[in-house]
Formats: C-alpha cells, sequence, structure tokens
C-alpha cells in the first residue's frame, strides 16, 4: 500500500511508480519525439467565415493594433475598421459646433417649426445665459413659421421670465405663433431685417367625437384665441377689440408695417437700425369744420388765378 502504480496512456512508454512521501514527488515529463502538434490538436474541416468587428471610432486605428490582432486570432477572422465620417454625420458635428459658437456669444437661434423639443432647447439656452450674467442681452433669431401654441407660450414665458433683455431680431418669416414670440421681446429691442414677412393670426383649431367632447374643444379654442389677442395687444398697445378684428384672418406684413402696428420697434438696414414711430391708429383733423360749414364754397371751390393753373 505504499506505492502507486500508474499506467501511461501511451503504451509505448512504461509504467511509472510515484511515492507517497510528503516530501517528493516525481512527475517524469514524456519523451519531446512523442508529442505531435498536428496529431494531438487535430484542425477541424470546417471553414472560418470571416468576421468583421465594426469599431466605434470614426478615425482609423493604428497599424499597430491591426497586426496585434491578426496575430492573435486564427487565420480567416478578420478585423474591419469603420468606414471615415460621412458628410451627414460631419454636418451634423458642425452644427452642434456652430449652435456652442453661438450660444457662447449669447446668441439663441429659433429656425424651425415650434414643437414641444424646440421649445425646451429653446428655453435651456435663454435660463442659462440668464444665469450666467443677467445684466448682458440675450439675442433670439427667429426665422419660424410658427408651430405648437403650447410650445409657444412656454418660449413666450421664458423670455419674460428671464432677467436679462432679450432682442429678438426677425430674418426670413415670423408667422403664426413666432410672431408672438418676436413682439415678446424687450421693448425697444424688436427688431427685423429689410425683407422679413411677419404674419399674425388667430389659432387653429378643431374637433371631433362626441357633441360634449366638440363643446369642450371649442371652448378651449375660444380660451386660446382670447389669450393670444390679450397678448398681442399688451405688447402692441392696441385696443382687445381692435386686434380680435385684424387676427380674423391671415395678416401679413413687411417689417415697416409691424413697426407701424406695434410689433417690433425698428427695421435693420446694413449697419444702422432705422427707428419708426408707430402711427396711431386715430389722427386728429387739423381742418376746422366750423370754418367750412360756414362757406363751404370758398374750400370746395377756391379761387385760382388763371395765370396758376397748369
Amino acid at each position: 500500500m505504499d506505492l502507486l502504480s500508474l499506467s501511461a496512456s501511451n503504451p509505448s512508454t512504461s509504467s511509472l511508480s510515484l511515492s507517497r512521501s510528503p516530501f517528493r514527488t516525481l512527475f517524469p515529463k514524456p519523451p519531446i519525439s512523442s508529442f505531435n502538434p498536428k496529431t494531438h490538436f487535430p484542425q477541424s474541416s470546417t471553414t472560418v467565415t470571416p468576421l468583421r468587428c465594426h469599431l466605434t471610432s470614426a478615425s482609423p486605428a493604428p497599424s499597430k493594433a491591426a497586426n496585434f490582432g491578426s496575430q492573435t486570432r486564427k487565420p480567416g477572422i478578420t478585423f474591419q475598421l469603420s468606414s471615415p465620417q460621412t458628410p451627414a454625420t460631419a454636418l451634423r458635428g458642425a452644427e452642434s459646433d456652430v449652435m456652442g459658437l453661438l450660444l457662447r456669444e449669447r446668441i439663441v437661434f429659433l429656425g424651425s417649426s415650434i414643437d414641444d423639443f424646440v421649445a425646451d432647447a429653446v428655453m435651456s439656452q435663454l435660463l442659462l445665459l440668464d444665469a450666467q450674467d443677467p445684466t448682458k442681452d440675450i439675442r433670439l433669431f427667429i426665422n419660424s413659421p410658427g408651430g405648437s401654441l403650447s410650445a409657444t407660450m412656454a418660449i413666450y414665458d421664458a423670455v419674460q421670465l428671464v432677467r436679462a433683455d432679450v432682442s429678438t431680431v426677425a430674418l426670413g418669416i415670423a408667422a403664426s405663433t413666432a410672431s408672438i414670440i418676436l413682439g415678446g421681446g424687450t421693448k425697444g429691442k424688436r427688431l427685423a431685417m429689410p425683407n422679413t414677412r411677419i404674419m399674425i393670426h388667430q389659432p387653429l383649431g378643431g374637433a371631433s367625437g362626441q357633441a360634449i367632447d366638440v363643446e369642450i374643444q371649442a371652448k378651449e379654442v375660444m380660451h386660446n384665441k382670447n389669450n393670444v389677442t390679450r397678448i398681442i395687444s399688451s405688447f402692441t398697445g392696441r385696443s382687445f377689440e381692435q386686434v380680435q378684428k385684424d387676427i380674423d384672418r391671415d395678416r401679413y406684413m413687411s417689417p415697416i408695417e409691424a413697426v407701424e402696428y406695434g410689433i417690433i420697434d425698428g427695421v435693420i438696414d446694413r449697419d444702422r437700425i432705422i427707428p419708426l414711430m408707430p402711427v396711431p391708429e386715430r389722427v386728429k383733423s387739423t381742418l376746422n369744420y366750423e370754418e367750412i360749414s360756414k362757406d363751404p364754397k370758398k374750400f370746395l371751390n377756391p379761387d385760382i388765378p388763371d395765370d396758376e393753373i397748369y
């Protein structure tokens, strides 16, 4: 019981004896000539399909990494790096860089239809710039056909909330709800480029379903119309009834007409700002109707000498 007898798996090798002594154990090595890698590790007959590994990096990896992969992997396994950056991805990166540079100069750009996503982006930029320095102006450039009324109200309230003055500048078009944001800027700092078109109208709405549901939606549409009328009346200085009549249909304006209406305060002409005073709704007549009533012929048929008639 003091010896253990082990026989090797290869019949050509002799049996080995190992002592159970706790101080020494012998592990004889097999002969080198009997080990053949080809017979010991037979290659599989199955064909290895080339594997393509795409990396997330947009630039090609160094040649050392490619050599390392080819040395550690089996033959037939390849690594294909991703293609260079496409123009579309490069353009998106450039746009984000441009927006970041504009934000650094305290410029916010609203250049699309207004929805919840656009409203969140504009509001976050306004709040950030106001938190950084409430004493410096924020310039809000607008080129938008309008959009969601609720999203527009969120931007309008954010413009009123921030402590910094918000200078609104319209270019291209500021229509529908975008005109509300344009007119909601700081008084005296609402501007437009010479070729801008500005349009105001009443909110759009519709309803379908049961009679009670249509009634509820109709009340909401009327509430939105009254709210928009009140806001436009507040920053234009016109009466509620006059604004309600004006927005009954689409009303397009040139920048000069928008100044006269009270939506903006000036027109940008190259490096100059043309301040135009709003025209009042009613102009007091300079004619004295009492004098006219006394002698109408004097005013209707004036006596002109023959030598002054051309």
